[in-house]
């Protein structure tokens, strides 16, 4: 048996909860292998008798929990703040969602702490004009002291001593680094020695545990977090995460080999958004872009931040196909396209009049491009009821099939509105 994959394919935000959230219903795992509590996933489920629907709002915890069949895995590729994971079990728990003995937490995952946190503003503050709009929630610093060998991993709360010895020689190196601030290190010690004996019922050996799982011939859901151009070494650099967003984090993220991961899926957004700062060639700062924020109300689930809003960027999504290799593809957020009379969509980049043959590395080159559009015509006309495509107007599918004709990859997947239910399956390609 292999993984299936469900990854972001632009800046983010592109609605993965919920395909994830609709897959996870006939799969017996869903991991995360990435990111931190930075993420943020949106899900909005029918519960109770009365199927009154409920929003539940994923930031560290697997989406797939919604799945009452469904076991939830944190793997060692995901930096954990404990103290917020406990926090959204809680929250998920008065909303009627039971975890109870089926989500776990791997041994090797890296911990975040309070003054992760507390460095993650100081830096901003210390690049000043250049900062790059983090979550501000201690995901850079905790996956820096990963890669400077100083980091603390879930395993080290269990031998308290030793623990608080480590502890304590970190604080002290930030405190050296941005000189002292305000932090209790010896009642921090004390609080994970508390939290050290709630977390040990939830951990354990992930890549024993998932192995296991796939020899069994259990279905495995891997959920990425983040998305392609947010990746250390793929994305917009610097102005991107701090971990492996792509298909290569899922290897390293859970400990699973290429030979172990099957069908990836990619979900791109019928527009395109970024939270924070970095650049954006296809942003609209006018009628359009303001248009997509409020239609499509976006605002980031972790941060709360407007998300800046532009055409759909098919250089971006070139760019990340051949990264990731999607098998499909899920398009969610189509009905916000709605009330437009046409709909562009980037195709190409020049400059100097000289197209790019992809996405550019040097921030200072893709500063300098001149985007190319495709314009397209509306449907002006509600979709949200479509069930099946032939439910699409005949504009609608036009869409579509460009993008699928552009990429290369049949889209699968088409969200037609914010349910669980408003997610249209297609079969095949839609020929132009």
């Amino acid at each position: 048996m292999c993984a299936t994959v469900v990854l972001g394919a632009q800046w983010g935000d592109e609605g993965k909860g919920k395909l994830v959230d609709i897959l996870t219903a006939d799969f017996d795992i869903c991991a995360r292998c990435a990111g931190g509590n930075n993420a943020g996933h949106t899900i909005v489920v029918p519960m109770g008798p009365e199927k009154v629907n409920k929003t539940f709002a994923f930031h560290l915890l697997p989406s797939g929990l919604v799945n009452p069949k469904c076991t939830g895995i944190i793997g060692n590729g995901v930096v954990v703040h404990v103290p917020s994971f406990f926090d959204e079990l809680e929250a998920l728990e008065k909303e009627g969602l039971d975890c109870t003995g089926r989500l776990f937490i791997s041994d090797r995952a890296h911990l975040v702490f309070d003054f992760h946190q507390i460095v993650d503003g100081l830096k901003e503050i210390e690049l000043g004009g250049s900062s790059i709009g983090t979550t501000k929630k201690g995901i850079g610093p905790a996956y820096s002291a990963k890669a400077s060998r100083s980091g603390l991993r879930v395993h080290h709360l269990f031998d308290h001593d030793t623990f608080a010895v480590k502890f304590r020689k970190v604080v002290e190196n930030r405190f050296k680094r941005y000189g002292y601030f305000e932090y209790d290190t010896e009642g921090e010690i004390k609080r994970y020695k508390a939290l050290a004996e709630r977390l040990r019922p939830y951990v354990l050996d992930s890549v024993v545990y998932i192995h296991k799982a796939l020899s069994e011939g259990k279905k495995v859901l891997v959920e990425g977090a983040n998305a392609l151009m947010l990746d250390i070494d793929f994305g917009t650099y610097p102005f991107v995460t701090s971990s492996s967003t792509t298909i290569g984090g899922v290897c390293t993220g859970l400990g699973i080999p290429p030979k172990r991961v099957g069908t990836t899926i990619g979900v791109v957004k019928a527009y395109t958004t970024r939270v924070g700062g970095g650049p954006f060639p296809t942003e609209q700062l006018n009628d359009i872009g303001t248009h997509l924020q409020e239609v499509g109300r976006e605002y980031g689930t972790t941060t709360g931040r407007r998300r800046r809003c532009g055409w759909l960027d098919l250089v971006v999504m070139k760019h990340s196909c051949l990264i990731n290799g999607y098998d499909s593809l899920n398009l969610t957020k189509l009905d916000i396209l709605d009330d437009l009379e046409e709909i562009k969509v980037a195709v190409k980049y020049l400059v100097d009049g000289k197209e790019l043959p992809g996405f550019p590395a040097d921030l200072e080159v893709l500063a300098k491009v001149d985007v190319v559009y495709v314009t397209l015509p509306g449907w002006k006309k509600s979709i949200a009821a479509a069930k099946t495509v032939d439910d699409l107007p005949e504009n609608c599918k036009k869409y579509i099939g460009f993008i699928e004709e552009f990429l290369g990859v049949p889209i699968e997947w088409i969200g037609v509105g914010p349910g669980r239910e408003s997610m249209v399956k297609k079969e095949g390609r839609l020929v132009q």
